[in-house]
């Protein structure tokens, strides 16, 4: 009874979306803080330019490829991770929130000035999710 009760407070059942309005307005602005952190930009450096990191961190055979996997993995998780736990915010099964994330991320990634939007994403988020913790 009580975990159904936590659960549905928490997370929507059907949305799969948190269905408290102040933790999804704290996972906004903690994602906005992350966007603006030396730690994500650094992350996103490294995950802009593949081609530089393969090269720099070759190593031959299989534990090299191994290392190498693991290290540009993890490299792409820091750069990414907390605009994935966003999808609990606007509902797992939101196709149009996937996307727009999706988009986010890519073009963050891809595009020439991707560092200045990953900036302006991470003020639209805290300014967002302090529009939300106030009303």
């Amino acid at each position: 009874m009580i975990a159904g009760a936590l659960q549905s407070w928490l997370i929507s059942p059907m949305s799969m979306a948190i269905g408290n309005r102040r933790a999804a307005a704290a996972l906004l602005i903690i994602a906005g803080l992350y966007q603006l952190s030396p730690l994500k930009n650094a992350c996103l450096g490294r995950c802009r330019s593949p081609a530089q990191f393969l090269s720099r961190h070759y190593r031959p055979g299989a534990f090299g490829a191994l290392r190498l996997g693991l290290l540009h993995g993890a490299y792409c998780v820091g750069c990414c991770w907390l605009l994935m736990a966003l999808l609990f915010v606007g509902g797992v099964m939101n196709l149009i929130w996937i996307a727009g994330l999706t988009l986010v991320v890519a073009a963050e990634k891809l595009l020439p000035g991707g560092r200045w939007l990953a900036a302006i994403a991470g003020i639209a988020m805290i300014l967002w999710g302090a529009a939300l913790m106030i009303g």
